[in-house]
C-alpha cells in the first residue's frame, strides 16, 4: 500500500480542498426559456395525459383535492395542484449518519456524491471473471466505502441473489448496510410489508424508538411509476410506508429515451420530470409536505440496438438538465450519473464516468448517485472501481468549489515577496498554508516520475485499486453494532451474515 493512501484513511486532515455539500450550479444546459418550457409542457403532461394506474389510496386522496380520471381511466392533475405541492414541498433537509460528521444537508446547490444501483454481478478483484452478487458482497461495499470520503453516503449497489425470500433479503440487506458503515444508507424494499420489520431492526441498533426519531440513520424509497407514465402498484406502495422512517422520502424514476421515453432528449426530460413530479404527488397527498428527494433519472438507449447505455455523452447531458429543473423549482434532486458501459475499471470507464457526475455536479444536483463502482451498464460492481472512483469524485468536487477570489488569493503581495527574495513559491508561508485547503490530493492516481513509476513495476491504477481494497477488506472490521445489540437481533430477525464472516481474521480477503 502507497503511505498516502493509508495516511489518507487513517489520519484525515482537519481541513481539505473538498467537502460534501459544495455548492454547484455554475454550468446550467438549458436557458431560462427553455426551463419555462419544459415546465409548461410537464404541467399540460399531467393535466392531459395523467398517470395510469393511481393506488387506491393515492385516488381516494387525489379525487378530494379536485383531480380527476380521464376517458382513459388515468388519474389527471390539475396545474394549479401541481404548482402548490411543489411550492410546499421542503427545499431543504437532512441524511443523518450514525455519527453527527457524516450528516448531509440536502437543498440549495449543495452537491453530494455517492454510489446506488442495484447490480447483479460482482467483477472479482484483479480478474476479468464476474459471478452473482452476494450478502457478503453487500457488507464488503459498505466497508469499502466506510474508508471513502468523497463518497458521502451508501446505498445498495448489488443484491444479494442468493436468498430467495425477499423479506429476509430486505432485512439482510438493512443489516449488512449499517453494519458496515456509518454513513447514512439508502434502503429499498421489494414489498411494502417488508418495511416494518426493517424498521424495527433499525430501531433496535439505534437503542430505541427515541433514538431513531433522533437520528433516523437510513430511509426508503423508490422507483413508484413504470414507464411511460404510469403508477406501479408495488413500489408506489414501499414510497408510501417509507413515511414511516421518519427520513427524507427517496423517489427515483427511470424512463430510457428512445424506449419508454421519448428519443427527442428534451421529450425525455419532460416525461422523466413529470414521472418525478407524478412521484411527489404520490407522497404529498398521503402526508402533506413531506420532506422528498427527486430522482428524475433519464436513461438513454443507443438507438441503433435498442439497448440502454450508461456512458454516453447524451446520458450526462439529459441528467444534468433534469438536474437543473429540479433545483429550478426549489426542489432536493438526485439523478444518476456514472454509470459506464465499460465492463472494467479502464480507460472507457473513467471518461464516461468522469464526464456524466462533473456536468451533474457542476449544474448543482444535490445527490449524484450511482457515482461509484457501476460497470457494465448497471449490471456488474467493481470494489477497484469504487476506490478508483473516489479519487475522481474528489476531483470532481474541487471543481465543483470553483475558485474564490479576494486579496489574499490574487496574491499580489506574495508574487512581490517572491521576486525580491527566493524566486520561487515553494517555501513561501502561503504555498504551506493553503497546500491542504485549495488543493485535492488523490489518493490512487499516480503522479510518480516515470523512472519511479517503472521502478515500482510499472502498476496501473486498477492494480493500485486492488492492493487498497484487498488491504483494506481484511482489516476493516467496523463496529457499527455492538455485541449486544447485534445478539438481540440474531435472536429476534433472520440474520443470515455470519458473525466470523465479520471480524479480523475470517481468511476471505
Amino acid at each position: 500500500m502507497r503511505r498516502g493512501i493509508k495516511t489518507r484513511r487513517e489520519n484525515p486532515i482537519s481541513a481539505s480542498a473538498v467537502a460534501p455539500g459544495m455548492i454547484g450550479g455554475r454550468y446550467n444546459p438549458l436557458t431560462e426559456s427553455d426551463l419555462a418550457r419544459i415546465h409548461e409542457t410537464v404541467l399540460t403532461v399531467l393535466e392531459t395525459i395523467g398517470m395510469g394506474d393511481p393506488i387506491e389510496i393515492l385516488r381516494e386522496r387525489a379525487l378530494a383535492r379536485g383531480c380527476w380520471m380521464n376517458e382513459h381511466d388515468r388519474l389527471c392533475f390539475p396545474r394549479a395542484l401541481v404548482e402548490d405541492v411543489i411550492a410546499t414541498t421542503p427545499k431543504e433537509m437532512f441524511f443523518l449518519g450514525r455519527k453527527p460528521q457524516y450528516d448531509l444537508e440536502l437543498g440549495g446547490h449543495r452537491v453530494h456524491t455517492y454510489g446506488g444501483g442495484e447490480a447483479v454481478n460482482v467483477l472479482d478483484v484483479g480478474t476479468r471473471h464476474y459471478r452473482p452478487s452476494t450478502l457478503l458482497d453487500v457488507y464488503d461495499a459498505a466497508r469499502l466505502v466506510d474508508t471513502l470520503d468523497n463518497i458521502h453516503a451508501f446505498s445498495r449497489l448489488i443484491v444479494a441473489t442468493e436468498i430467495e425470500d425477499q423479506l429476509i433479503c430486505d432485512i439482510n440487506t438493512a443489516y449488512a448496510s449499517v453494519a458496515g458503515t456509518a454513513k447514512h444508507t439508502a434502503l429499498t424494499f421489494s414489498d411494502h410489508t417488508h418495511v416494518a420489520p426493517t424498521l424495527e431492526m433499525l430501531k433496535t441498533i439505534a437503542g430505541g424508538e427515541k433514538q431513531w426519531l433522533e437520528r433516523p440513520f437510513c430511509h426508503g424509497g423508490g422507483c413508484p411509476v413504470i414507464s411511460p407514465l404510469r403508477y406501479g402498484r408495488d413500489n408506489s406502495e414501499v414510497c408510501v410506508e417509507s413515511i414511516k422512517f421518519g427520513a427524507p422520502v427517496w423517489i427515483v424514476v427511470a424512463p430510457q429515451a428512445g424506449a419508454t421515453a421519448p428519443a427527442a432528449l428534451a421529450g425525455a426530460v419532460v416525461q422523466c420530470v413529470a414521472e418525478a413530479i407524478a412521484s411527489v404527488l404520490l407522497v404529498d397527498l398521503v402526508s402533506p409536505g413531506y420532506p422528498v428527494v427527486i430522482g428524475p433519472w433519464p436513461f438513454v438507449s443507443d438507438l441503433r440496438t435498442g439497448a440502454f447505455t450508461g456512458g454516453s455523452g447524451e446520458e450526462a447531458l439529459v441528467s444534468a438538465a433534469a438536474a437543473q429543473v429540479i433545483n429550478h423549482y426549489g426542489l432536493v434532486s438526485s439523478v444518476g450519473a456514472g454509470m459506464t458501459d465499460a465492463k472494467i475499471p479502464d480507460n472507457q470507464a473513467g471518461f464516461e464516468k468522469g464526464i456524466a457526475v462533473a456536468l451533474a455536479a457542476l449544474t448543482g444536483c444535490n445527490n449524484v448517485s450511482e457515482s461509484a463502482g457501476m460497470i457494465g451498464s448497471l449490471m456488474g460492481l467493481s470494489l477497484e472501481a469504487m476506490v478508483i472512483d473516489n479519487d475522481m469524485l474528489g476531483a470532481v468536487m474541487r471543481t465543483v468549489r470553483g475558485i474564490e477570489v479576494n486579496d489574499a488569493t490574487l496574491s499580489l503581495e506574495v508574487m512581490a515577496e517572491t521576486v525580491k527574495g527566493d524566486g520561487h513559491y515553494l517555501r513561501h508561508p502561503q504555498t504551506l498554508e493553503i497546500m491542504r485547503t485549495e488543493y485535492e490530493y488523490p489518493a490512487l492516481s499516480d503522479r510518480r516520475t516515470l523512472e519511479d513509476w517503472q521502478s515500482a513495476g510499472s502498476p496501473d491504477i486498477r492494480d493500485q485499486a486492488a492492493i487498497y481494497v484487498k488491504e483494506t477488506l481484511s482489516s476493516h472490521y467496523p463496529l457499527h453494532i455492538d455485541a449486544d445489540t447485534d445478539q438481540k437481533i440474531r435472536e429476534r430477525f433472520p440474520i443470515i451474515l455470519p458473525a466470523h464472516a465479520m471480524q479480523p481474521g475470517n481468511g476471505r480477503w
